[in-house]
Parts: structure tokens; C-alpha cells; sequence
């Protein structure tokens, strides 16, 4: 018989496919070797990528984006799209003006990553520093975007607080007005919006990555890769330990 709720909790040891299951499902679909591993950190993000793009996983290159602000150490947190994968780091990209992460960064130019590939039992975290991408890069990307994602762009102070007072919402669509009737004669050729200087990429420069694949009774596979070596030789595999963790 399943164990009730306490009185004094809203959320109890939620686990299963029923609302009264208690134990949390065990993770069969894989296991993890030190010999599945390439020398390179980002070689192995890229096979496991690729694997999940194959498998049915629903936008894998969504990913928890963790920051956090100095001196007060206050971190948030929220869900980016990776948009590009190089030999120096995971890209991102975002409001770099008024946005919490702008602020965090701008104090404490470091991040976390934290991908989650549920359908293949497999989790992925990056730790590293933080480095802006030039407005050329940036716009290289933003070529790429739907026009109303270009224009969302211009008009949203992203995380800046829209007062019902002042319009709410509404002020906010008043914006894009203006903005798309600012840019109504462009097109939607290379450069013909241009990015905002205030919005681009991030890339995410790690000194630590982990690849962790789920086992039973919690008896997790993990290994993380830790810089040893210079920025810059990674694709050689040096630079990098490789070590396997508790579970």
C-alpha cells in the first residue's frame, strides 16, 4: 500500500508513472567506460549530442544556464539553447544588457551548464569561464534567426519590469511596433538587421566537464574531464584528466 502525503507537504518523494508511487524508476538504457571516452571533452560532447539527436531526445541542445553574482554569491539559473560547439567551448546566446545573467556575468565571469537527455538516461555538466563573442560572430548566428525573433530582439529589455501601470504588456507590443517599423524596409538577407549591440553569444571556456550516465540503484557511471593544460590543444586530447567519480 502506498504511503500517504504528510499533512505539511505539497510535494512527497514524488517517484514513478502513478501519482502514488513513491521509488524514484531505475536507469537500465546504458552504462559507461573509460574506454567509450575520447581524449577531447568536446569530442565526447559531440558524439553524445549526435546519439541524442538520433534517439528521439527533444531539443538536446537545451540546457540549464547557472550564474551567479558577486559579492553576494546569489546564483540563478534558467533554460538557453547550446547553439555552437567548437575546440574552446559551448555557445549560447542572449540579452547582455539588462538581462539577471548580464549582471551576474558581469561580476563573476563564470558559468555552469547542465544538459539532461532523459530519454537516454545521460546528463552532461560543463563548468568554466566566460568570454563574449564578437559582434561579427554574433551576427553570423543572428542571420540565422526568424525575423520576429530579430525584431524580439531590439524591443525586449529582457527581464526588466514591465508595469501594468505603464501598459504591461501592451508596452511591450508597442515596442516591436516601432521596431518593426524601423527596420520594415530591410530584408531578411545576411546583415540586413543587424544585431543588437547589447545581444549575442556567450561561449562557455570550461575547466571541468562531466559526463554521467544512469545505472542502477543509483549506482551512476560518472566521469569528468578536468584541465590539466593550456587553452587551446584540446583537440589533440591533451591538456585534459580524465577521472571516474562516486556515484
Amino acid at each position: 500500500m502506498a504511503a500517504s502525503t504528510p499533512k505539511d507537504k505539497l510535494i512527497f518523494a514524488p517517484g514513478g508513472p502513478t501519482p502514488t508511487s513513491r521509488r524514484a524508476p531505475q536507469y537500465t538504457k546504458g552504462t559507461l567506460d573509460r574506454h567509450q571516452l575520447s581524449a577531447s571533452p568536446f569530442r565526447q560532447f559531440n558524439t553524445w549530442f549526435t546519439h541524442a539527436q538520433s534517439s528521439g531526445v527533444e531539443q538536446p541542445g537545451t540546457v540549464c544556464l547557472s550564474t551567479a553574482t558577486l559579492p553576494s554569491g546569489s546564483v540563478s539559473s534558467r533554460f538557453v539553447y547550446l547553439k555552437e560547439l567548437d575546440s574552446t567551448g559551448f555557445v549560447v546566446y542572449s540579452n547582455w544588457a539588462t538581462s539577471r545573467k548580464a549582471a551576474d556575468v558581469a561580476t563573476n565571469p563564470q558559468a555552469a551548464l547542465a544538459f539532461w537527455w532523459p530519454q537516454l538516461e545521460r546528463q552532461v555538466r560543463v563548468e568554466g569561464r566566460v568570454e563574449r563573442l564578437s559582434e561579427a560572430e554574433s551576427q553570423a548566428y543572428y542571420d540565422l534567426r526568424a525575423r520576429g525573433s530579430k525584431i524580439g530582439a531590439w524591443a525586449s529589455a529582457q527581464s526588466t519590469v514591465l508595469e501594468e501601470g505603464e501598459g504591461g504588456r501592451a508596452a511591450l507590443e508597442k515596442r516591436v511596433t516601432a521596431v518593426e517599423e524601423r527596420f520594415e524596409s530591410a530584408g531578411d538577407g545576411p546583415g540586413e538587421i543587424p544585431v543588437p549591440g547589447f545581444w549575442g553569444g556567450i561561449r562557455v571556456v570550461p575547466t571541468r566537464v562531466e559526463f554521467w550516465q544512469g545505472r542502477e540503484s543509483r549506482l551512476h557511471d560518472r566521469f569528468v574531464y578536468t584541465r590539466v593544460g593550456e587553452e587551446g590543444v584540446e583537440d589533440e586530447g591533451e591538456g585534459w584528466r580524465i577521472q571516474r567519480l562516486s556515484p
